[in-house]
């Protein structure tokens, strides 16, 4: 149904698809800014502002399918990425997109903490709403996020983040730009995290046509933690398909679509533990820690384009 046949049936356009914001007032989440998006076709999910943009809970079909740890969406004023050892992170990790950078990703090394120093960093949010007049109507956010050290880098995130009303995607459009004098490397790992019912006994995972992880226990006590990482392919868009059967009618398929030209790698980690069970699906810059990362010059950019769509076997409201 398009707008003009639902304004003269509705009071408010948003009773159907909406963008609001929110505060979060209890506990160490206390005043974290965020925006609840409600797609109108079952696809409701939290951009964090003051978690770098990213996406906290998200629920498709009223399921929850984002991993939460123990530590909630916590507020950026109790982080400490230099804690622990460089290891500061693992304090505060939890949610469906978790954006890691923008110098540096994985294991502290170099004075470097885990994961960079952008994770948990408050956005300058620039723009947000319901745009009904598209042919395509979507919903949207806009902001900033800066990674700023006097005499050293200066590297500005700007992301989109936009959902069609009454779909069922996600869309990721990212620019990160040196604003500094002097070169920098770039480094970028896009952590999105999957728990129960998302993954669960019979879950598969697969990149194109190669299966790389079957999930046969939740929880599974003999577990061992470990991250791996592959290459995207030559083509340009990647889609890692994550397929787990009892979930809605014909069960669920969540697949992460990312360009290849600045995401050539996609790191799968797990830890099906109890209290954990999570799966982190993981488009990066490079292969490993240590890796080489590209030189960005000052005043050069990057784009980053990702997609994340959920299809199961009930309809939605449809635009």
């Amino acid at each position: 149904m398009i707008a003009s046949e639902l304004r003269g049936k509705v009071g408010d356009l948003r009773q159907f698809a909406s963008v609001r914001r929110i505060t979060l007032d209890d506990g160490v989440e206390r005043g974290v800014r965020a925006l609840a998006f409600s797609s109108g076709g079952g696809l409701d999910f939290w951009v964090l502002a003051d978690r770098s943009l990213d996406i906290g809970p998200l629920w498709w079909r009223g399921t929850p399918l984002a991993w939460q740890s123990m530590a909630g969406f916590r507020s950026p004023a109790l982080h400490h990425a230099e804690e622990d050892g460089g290891r500061g992170y693992g304090r505060s990790s939890s949610g469906f997109v978790i954006t890691c950078g923008l110098d540096h990703i994985r294991q502290p090394i170099d004075g470097h903490p885990l994961h960079g120093r952008l994770p948990f960093t408050p956005a300058r949010v620039t723009a947000y709403g319901e745009d009904w007049d598209r042919d395509e109507p979507v919903l949207f956010c806009e902001g900033e996020v800066m990674q700023f050290r006097f005499q050293g880098e200066a590297l500005r995130l700007r992301r989109r983040i936009e959902v069609p009303i009454g779909g069922n995607e996600v869309r990721f459009s990212d620019v990160v730009e040196n604003l500094g004098a002097s070169e920098t490397p770039q480094a970028s790992l896009y952590h999105f995290n999957l728990g129960y019912p998302a993954i669960a006994p019979g879950s598969t995972v697969r990149l194109g046509a190669k299966k790389l992880l079957d999930v046969t226990a939740l929880p599974d006590v003999s577990d061992d933690p470990e991250s791996i990482s592959y290459p995207a392919g030559d083509d340009p868009r990647a889609v890692c398909t994550v397929s787990t059967p009892g979930v809605g009618e014909n069960g669920l398929n969540i697949a992460f679509t990312f360009g290849t030209d600045t995401l050539p790698y996609l790191q799968i980690w797990h830890d099906f533990r109890k209290h954990a069970c999570v799966l982190g699906v993981e488009p990066c810059t490079s292969a490993r820690t240590g890796g080489v990362e590209k030189i960005m010059q000052p005043a050069q950019i990057r784009r980053y384009e990702l997609s994340v769509s959920f299809s199961s076997g009930r309809p939605g409201f449809e635009s």
